[in-house]
């Protein structure tokens, strides 16, 4: 059965004691563990993604990013408040359901994506 992304709705959203981590549980029991700098590096924000592809930023350096707030926006979403002073990126539940669907490849293209431009996780 194929997930609907559109229709994902989170029952809860906890951010770990360390706050390095979102855990996210959806209505229709799945569930998923997403981590802080991927959330930032990969912030739906125009700071990160720009206003087209071709304006998409690589972030690099927050290995060590934390949430700091999850502030709700109206019933679709939440604003991540990262240590870092970010704060613009709208974290939609579909954004959510899908970044955790497919956590492994988005790690992993971040990955390549820093090596290919010689930047680091870390400062």
């Amino acid at each position: 059965m194929a997930i609907e992304h559109d229709k994902a709705w989170p029952e809860q959203l906890r951010v770990s004691a360390d706050r390095r981590t979102l855990n996210v549980r959806f209505a229709d029991g799945r569930s998923c563990e997403l981590e802080a700098e991927l959330l930032r590096v990969r912030s739906p924000s125009a700071e990160v993604q720009g206003h087209s592809p071709d304006q998409r930023v690589t972030v690099a350096g927050k290995a060590d990013v934390t949430i700091s707030n999850v502030l709700p926006v109206g019933n679709y979403a939440v604003r991540l408040v990262f240590d870092d002073g970010h704060d613009t990126g709208i974290f939609t539940w579909k954004f959510l359901s899908e970044t955790g669907e497919t956590k492994d490849e988005v790690w992993a293209g971040y990955i390549a994506e820093l090596a290919e431009k010689g930047l680091s996780r870390t400062a």
